[in-house]
């Protein structure tokens, strides 16, 4: 028979022993708390074994966190995969690092995360922005066009690279504006990686929960003045997982 551990989620300050209403890894249904003092983490039985890294799994783990967030103004996510022996392994884990958790929740108390990302809509148009804004771009595109034989393939290699560098000052650039125009409601944010050329940010914000309207009366403002050339997706309020991600072992099942 395989034996079972706890999967831990989060980290709360709370006494009390009480369960949750989310499915937890696997679709277990018994999701609850274990605690130590006024600190407690919220767990769900699980194999001992090597988890597998799904989708499926992390937004499960991830539904755990934000329904305990609802009752809950500073939670600690624990990072995703993390598997404790059992019960007494976990009391054994706030006593010894109590005074690391409750700084932390103290820190993050009242405080969700939000995510915006933002990606060009028309990247014709932002290309050919890009080469008639820079001369030895226009030049070097011009002489490739003119050249009868369309064999120089240097030049076009060349041609290639400096659209790329243009491109990516633009997207540093553009960021630039959209975060700083953000982060004047935010405790801190946090910059995160782009996929394709379309996309040119994508980062979280720390926001304390009482400024969220006025987060979101600037995403309005954002997307009215740019709504002919960006779209954006704006998420939250989530798990602050870009700015606290406990790790309570190292990491055996990621390797």
């Amino acid at each position: 028979m395989e034996k079972e551990g706890k999967y831990i989620y989060c980290v709360i300050a709370t006494p009390q022993e009480r369960t949750f209403r989310a499915a937890g890894i696997g679709g277990v249904a018994g999701v609850f708390t274990c605690g130590c003092d006024d600190l407690s983490m919220v767990v769900s039985g699980c194999p001992v074994a090597r988890l597998v890294v799904s989708m499926e799994n992390m937004l499960a783990h991830q539904r755990v966190i934000e329904e305990v967030m609802k009752e809950f103004d500073s939670v600690l996510p624990v990072r995703f995969g993390t598997i404790a022996a059992g019960v007494d392994e976990i009391r054994s884990l706030l006593a010894g690092r109590y005074g690391e958790f409750k700084n932390a929740l103290r820190e993050m108390d009242h405080k969700v995360e939000l995510g915006v990302k933002g990606a060009w809509k028309n990247m014709d148009a932002l290309f050919k922005e890009i080469v008639n804004g820079n001369k030895a771009l226009k030049q070097a595109r011009e002489a490739i066009l003119n050249d009868r034989n369309k064999k120089n393939i240097r030049a076009k290699m060349e041609a290639g690279r400096m659209l790329a560098d243009a491109l990516a000052h633009k997207k540093a650039a553009e960021a630039e504006k959209i975060v700083d125009a953000l982060r004047r409601t935010a405790f801190d944010y946090k910059p995160n990686k782009t996929v394709g050329d379309a996309m040119f940010v994508n980062a979280a914000f720390l926001v304390d929960k009482g400024r969220g309207k006025e987060f979101d009366n600037i995403m309005d403002e954002l997307s009215e003045a740019h709504k002919d050339k960006i779209k954006f997706a704006y998420a939250g309020p989530l798990p602050v997982f870009n700015f606290v991600n406990l790790a309570i072992y190292p990491q055996e099942w990621e390797k």
